[in-house]
């Protein structure tokens, strides 16, 4: 997306009429969505391959845990 286009969109996001609707009807062309789909999904892929972080699986554990208890009474 050029940055013309991008302010182009930021314009008419704040430029919202009565009723919620946009004062433009701005819509992407289907290579855009095409290119931001794709580079979406490469960011997630990458973001999805990284390990959980100790702190995170220790919460995990914690939760587990704690729901075994409640669950059992």
């Amino acid at each position: 997306m050029t940055v013309e286009k991008g302010n182009k969109l930021a314009r008419a996001s704040r430029d919202n009429g009565p009723g919620g609707k946009l004062a433009t009807d701005p819509k992407l062309d289907s290579g855009s969505q095409k290119r931001i789909g794709d580079q979406l999904r490469a960011m997630y892929d990458e973001l999805m391959q990284q390990p959980v972080p100790d702190r995170f699986r220790d919460l995990l554990e914690q939760l587990d845990k704690n729901g075994q208890k409640g669950g059992s009474q």
